[in-house]
């Protein structure tokens, strides 16, 4: 299933996305799509429904967070090779953990605001994973049981804050409007193997970022594995696990990096796309 949530923000309402690509709602269904529809048994009675027989949405509406309610955004560092080489750092022995506030989650098209004074913001397209169950201390073997479905997500990043300015990278990554996650969750069942999808990304029409889930350094079920050893993940987590090469910051010969009135463009197999607008910085 492909499942969304569409509307004004602040008003979403929730629906899925039929196999000819029409959206039908599900608000007589479920009042929301929250993390209490993500354990097997409700997305299990979701999948039993009929599309044809939900009433379809028209128009184009603007597309939310596909999941209401998200406790903790989580991410992984430089979980490509490729990617750790263009960051002159050297490749994990463990995974890099790091936390997005909650509060820059967007929809997949929503606009980007750079952050006051910003002078190194960048891109990077990742695959994002959504949790189903409470998973605590669980084994790699059977850590994909725990999975609800995944997302595209755009893990923006403001290298200044996130590199030079001290501390951890946090303060770089939870800028408001840099986390546009969807434009659905695709359950786990309709992706099949998650390690073998494409994924790009371009600025202003150009290919900057292409690369495939294959050649991440510590797959999907090895990272719900890990981060459940430190935090308990819960219904409506999200964990987005690093970027390809091609992110601003590796641009050669000199790093580039985002301006108002860039476009910005990306997209995972399987999973959809995304497209925003990049806007300087306001008072909201």
């Amino acid at each position: 299933m492909k499942l969304l949530r569409y509307g004004p923000a602040g008003h979403e309402q929730p629906g899925m996305l039929d196999a000819q690509g029409t959206l039908r709602s599900l608000t007589g269904i479920i009042p929301d799509l929250l993390p209490a529809h993500l354990a097997p048994q409700s997305l299990a009675r979701l999948a039993a429904l009929n599309p044809a027989s939900l009433p379809a949405v028209r128009d184009a509406p603007r597309l939310g967070v596909p999941i209401a309610g998200t406790r903790k955004f989580l991410a992984i560092g430089l979980n490509f090779a490729d990617h750790a080489a263009e960051s002159n750092l050297p490749i994990p022995t463990e995974p890099v953990v790091f936390t997005k506030a909650v509060s820059c989650l967007q929809g997949p098209n929503d606009p980007v605001m750079l952050p006051k004074d910003s002078k190194k913001s960048d891109w990077e397209v990742e695959l994002g994973v959504v949790i189903g169950s409470t998973a605590r201390y669980v084994e790699e073997r059977e850590a994909l049981e725990y999975v609800a479905g995944y997302v595209v997500v755009n893990d923006l990043s403001e290298r200044e804050y996130q590199i030079e300015r001290g501390g951890t990278w946090d303060k770089g990554k939870g800028c408001d409007t840099f986390g546009p996650v969807g434009p659905w969750l695709v359950t786990r069942d309709e992706v099949g193997d998650v390690q073998n999808l494409d994924m790009w990304l371009d600025i202003n029409g150009v290919r900057k970022q292409a690369g495939n889930t294959r050649t991440m350094i510590f797959g999907v079920a090895t990272l719900v594995s890990y981060v459940s050893r430190f935090i308990t993940l819960e219904p409506g987590d999200m964990i987005t696990t690093g970027t390809p090469p091609g992110v601003g910051m590796g641009q050669k010969p000199h790093p580039v990096y985002l301006a108002p009135g860039d476009r910005i463009r990306l997209g995972i197999e399987k999973l959809g796309e995304q497209a925003q607008t990049v806007h300087g910085w306001q008072r909201r």
